[in-house]
């Protein structure tokens, strides 16, 4: 790896954090001895974009909370989120907020009854849309990594989605499974 890619692994983001920790992004870039930051662009109602109802396990058009953010390391833009919780259970609470929430979303949502213990993700590349170009400082022929991440708790129900895009040649996902 050189100093130019980003070696990323889910797990840290999926679990709730404990005894007043920061956001997992924080300390991840910080144990690298980077500054990890996020600007919440956007957050509120709206009725779910295509195929994230499904993903949910709502009916098309179903409302929703989004929380849109712009991941930032060392104040440049590396990866565009959006994150969406059916609004049933997310309306009213600090999901629905432009603020930031002490030792993240996952905390919180684990606050309110909801932990994941199944996570679905699908990865493709593409290349940018226009605004991704803009945001991310990359041009019309940079590939990019479009994440989607499926969150389950114990019943089985999807309760968060996750929307992601990185810069393909600055990012490696890293995987691992225990078998048995």
């Amino acid at each position: 790896m050189d100093g130019s890619e980003w070696v990323h692994t889910s797990t840290a983001y999926v679990k709730p954090r404990s005894g007043g920790r920061g956001d997992a992004w924080s300390e991840e870039a910080a144990s690298r001895g980077r500054r990890g930051t996020q600007r919440i662009v956007r957050a509120g109602e709206i009725a779910a974009p295509e195929g994230v109802a499904a993903l949910l396990g709502l009916s098309e058009g179903a409302a929703v909370v989004e929380r849109r953010r712009v991941i930032l390391l060392d104040g440049a833009p590396v990866e565009l989120t959006d994150t969406y919780y059916p609004a049933s259970f997310a309306r009213g609470t600090r999901l629905a907020e432009t603020g930031k929430i002490p030792g993240g979303a996952v905390t919180l949502v684990a606050s309110l009854g909801r932990t994941g213990c199944r996570v679905r993700e699908e990865i493709r590349a593409r290349l940018p849309t226009p605004s991704e170009c803009e945001v991310l400082a990359l041009t019309a022929r940079d590939p990019v990594l479009h994440l989607t991440r499926v969150t389950l708790d114990a019943g089985n129900e999807p309760f968060q989605v996750d929307v992601s895009v990185f810069p393909a040649a600055t990012q490696r996902l890293r995987y691992e499974m225990r078998i048995g």
